[in-house]
């Protein structure tokens, strides 16, 4: 019982906003136990009084009396159900909330080391496993311990000899329950890795179904998620052996204590010691007991499950950022950028080895090299994706990690080679992460020649695009990207082969609204084509995480033999 105590520490703060809906569904769980317990005693007086006596003032009495305590049970039940339901949905919600705000603020490294199903299964599956414990599980097993003490205080007071007898076998299920218990959490944990195993093999297919069918692999991928699917299914089996087992074994130790109750009750009967009434209400009572008994035994087993969920929910929401930013906001005026000696490790590789250089105001600084040479290292590090090891990189002549990450990012507008379209309208899409203003959309849109388009659908700018732009052309995704970037009108561009999709017109004419807009920003362009290399003020060329050149064109191609064999592939 130590992890639940370790679970209800967690979520304790909280319970504390819902005192009045706990105050509710504990008088529901009382209002239940009463009614049960009630029900039983009733049996008494209405075979001694009415059947054996012929009490006939009683026999119009007694209805009402059962009429009302199942009212009072039915009531109970209701709201002991809705109120535990509410607090537990409520709670879930906020807790899958402040998950995903927790994830989404770690560091980029965290997400290369968690696949993004395995993500999906532990913020949806998992939560929603911790939820049957707030919501179901634990309310069920108050309500059942309530209805144990209180027809326990019936089977007592009727006959305590005969309740020794019922009872005294119960503690034999105490070490076979501990140890179905323990078994149990191993089945839940292989059950909820497997489970994420499924959900990364589902969101790797929809994401990659253009390749897979391009590969004619539809029937590979079903074969490993098959494979996959039925490895699920024999932990599930199980499970739910290990689970089911808990139910026949408490009837079983329930008929021996019933069975004794039988002969010795049966005996009091025959010698008068005990009248019928009394029996049979005991008897009621021993029965309805054996139902809430068999129940905390089984809620004990689904315990484990929820436990082993809220372990690996807890992982996530225990992890904390390692980039942390500082208290100064970025210069509204930025005059430089400058790498000094800058190293960078992705866990024990190193990928930048002492890069230096500096690039101004008004300048294009061209990043050119071989594939994994580490040209993306360095916009990684100048977003603050990844911390670097050793060296500095300055603005303005000040440390970048002495200013607050989000007046960071908000300074930096980025377009990858690999385009983020969301299922979401134009305007918000290029209104990403900003203010939306409607003029300056149809005017991002016009400098990135997509109005042209955008205007078209019947829509316009509120059509909605599907999920990664799947309604959209490569190089009308790639126009709503730089659409995105230009409204929010960053001080620093970074631009890593943002008009590959583009054709010559569409290309040409917004290379010249790059050339307009550099004269008051600074412009970094990871650069695979020979024009963009050319309208560069320099180039640095990357091999192996150094620089192997740096400086125009012309000054390249006299002096740099890295910077010659690349610009011959780029020329050919």
């Amino acid at each position: 019982m130590k992890d639940l105590r370790l679970i209800f520490i967690r979520f304790k703060s909280y319970y504390r906003d819902y005192i009045t809906e706990f105050c509710l569904s504990i008088l529901g769980i009382i209002m239940v136990s009463i009614g049960t317990a009630g029900s039983a005693y009733l049996v008494k007086p209405v075979l001694d009084k009415i059947f054996v006596e012929k009490n006939e003032e009683l026999l119009y009495v007694l209805p009402y009396a059962i009429i009302l305590i199942y009212f009072i049970k039915g009531l109970g039940s209701f709201l002991q159900a809705y109120f535990t339901a509410y607090i537990g949905q409520d709670i879930v919600r906020r807790f899958r909330e402040n998950l995903l705000k927790n994830i989404i603020n770690l560091d980029m490294d965290f997400f290369t080391k968690f696949r993004t199903g395995e993500l999906i299964s532990r913020n949806m599956n998992d939560v929603e496993r911790i939820r049957s414990i707030v919501s179901s599980i634990i309310p069920q097993m108050c309500r059942d311990f309530l209805i144990c003490i209180a027809l326990l205080g019936v089977v007592i007071y009727q006959s305590p000899k005969l309740a020794f007898f019922a009872l005294i076998f119960f503690p034999l299920a105490i070490y076979p329950l501990s140890h179905l218990a323990k078994k149990m959490k191993k089945i839940s944990h292989s059950s909820q890795e497997k489970i994420s195993d499924l959900s990364s093999n589902l969101s790797q297919i929809f994401t990659n179904i253009e390749l897979i069918k391009a590969s004619n692999a539809q029937n590979l991928e079903y074969s490993k998620f098959q494979n996959e699917n039925n490895k699920f299914f024999k932990i599930s089996l199980k499970g739910t052996k290990t689970g089911e087992i808990v139910s026949p074994m408490m009837e079983i130790i329930g008929a021996f204590g019933i069975a004794i109750v039988i002969i010795t009750g049966g005996k009091e009967v025959i010698n008068g010691d005990m009248s019928v009434g009394s029996f049979f209400s005991f008897l009621t009572a021993l029965f309805m007991l054996y139902t809430p008994i068999k129940s905390l035994s089984n809620s004990y087993n689904k315990i484990q499950d929820a436990v082993v969920a809220s372990q690996r929910t807890f992982e996530l929401l225990d992890k904390t950022p390692s980039i942390i930013g500082g208290d100064l906001e970025f210069p509204q005026n930025i005059k430089n950028i400058t790498f000094q000696d800058v190293f960078l490790n992705y866990d024990e590789k190193e990928v930048l080895k002492g890069i230096n250089f500096s690039v101004k105001k008004g300048e294009m600084l061209a990043l050119v090299g071989n594939s994994g040479g580490g040209k993306t290292s360095i916009v990684n590090a100048l977003m603050r994706f990844y911390d670097i090891k050793s060296g500095n990189i300055l603005i303005n002549n000040s440390d970048l990690y002495e200013f607050n990450i989000k007046s960071v990012r908000e300074n930096l507008g980025l377009v990858s080679q690999r385009v983020f379209i969301f299922n979401d309208t134009i305007a918000n899409n290029v209104s990403y992460g900003d203010k939306f203003d409607e003029n300056r959309v149809i005017n991002a849109l016009k400098m990135a020649h997509a109005y042209e388009f955008v205007s078209k659908f019947k829509d316009g700018i509120y059509t909605v695009l599907n999920e990664f732009g799947s309604n959209l052309s490569g190089g009308q995704r790639q126009r709503i990207a730089i659409a995105r970037m230009l409204y929010k009108n960053p001080q620093i561009i970074i631009l890593d082969e943002a008009t590959s999709a583009l054709d010559n017109a569409s290309e040409n004419a917004i290379t010249e609204v790059f050339e307009e807009l550099k004269k008051d920003k600074i412009m970094i362009v990871i650069a695979h084509r020979l024009s963009t290399i050319k309208n560069a003020t320099n180039i640095a060329v990357i091999n192996n995480g150094k620089i192997a050149g740096f400086g125009n064109d012309e000054k390249l191609s006299l002096e740099c033999d890295e910077y010659k064999k690349l610009k011959g592939k780029f020329d050919s």
